[in-house]
């Protein structure tokens, strides 16, 4: 009888040894906590009584062809019911809308992604400003100041696509591209005639030239750099430029009628 109560007791001692083995064992089995993201590099510093600038003004060689109309008249919305293209625009032989920015010469240097948001706007049925610039990782705020619905469509070759309706005067989006994408086209699928650029690069040193073709990169470190000018379709033109510590560099681009 004892040994017969003794055999039960071990076999009971086993069985909770061997659920307790289980337990274990499933615990060290499951999945644990996805791991923090790893810490973004550490921007490399630079000596803000060192830093330099580049200047320049973007000239059109030849004369601007004539804005062409558009007729906006599907979307009675859209303010005015025409509009003008805004493909090459120059006023006294300056050209806009050319992105500048330091194309090479950084070498393997990082820098902090800005915490300030970049803005588009959807205003009388255009994008404003038409082309922007914009580090990767930086946060862009989309508008919508029109009484209609707009459908912001980029079409990228480097980052992720998306197409996003957006209401009359509706909360703004908020959209960021991870890798670098000179002139990313952005078009509006409700009206075709709505186009912009978005240039990403992952340097702060870049700049828009303005109706007047006046450009400036600022902050720039002592070192030589190859500046890049782009238009959307006018091309790029390169220029190498060496800065030395707080010295200021002009250079100028000109851009031949196609």
């Amino acid at each position: 009888m004892k040994s017969k109560k003794w055999l039960a007791l071990t076999a009971l001692c086993s069985l909770v040894l061997l659920l307790a083995l289980v337990g274990c064992s499933k615990q060290e089995e499951a999945p644990s906590e996805t791991p923090a993201a790893a810490p973004a590099a550490q921007a490399t510093p630079i000596d803000p009584a060192t830093v330099a600038t580049v200047t320049g003004t973007i000239k059109l060689d030849g004369a601007a062809p004539k804005p062409r109309k558009i007729d906006m008249s599907q979307d009675p919305a859209c303010s005015g019911g025409m509009g003008m293209t805004e493909t090459v625009v120059s006023e006294g032989g300056n050209l806009a809308n050319v992105f500048v920015y330091v194309k090479d010469g950084l070498g393997n240097r990082t820098f902090d992604v800005p915490a300030a948001k970049v803005t588009i706007d959807q205003h009388g049925c255009h994008y404003v400003p038409h082309v922007l610039g914009v580090m990767t990782g930086q946060t862009i705020e989309i508008l919508n100041s029109d009484p209609t619905t707009h459908n912001i469509h980029p079409s990228p070759k480097n980052n992720k696509e998306w197409n996003e309706s957006q209401a009359p005067k509706g909360t703004p989006l908020e959209k960021v591209f991870a890798r670098e994408e000179i002139m990313l086209p952005v078009k509006c699928n409700q009206h075709p005639w709505m186009k912009m650029y978005v240039s990403v690069v992952k340097n702060p040193f870049f700049s828009v030239s303005a109706k007047d073709g006046k450009f400036s990169i600022t902050g720039l470190p002592p070192g030589k750099y190859t500046i890049a000018a782009v238009h959307e379709t006018l091309g790029e033109q390169i220029m190498q430029v060496e800065v030395g510590p707080k010295e200021s560099k002009t250079a100028d681009f000109s851009f031949k009628v196609q």
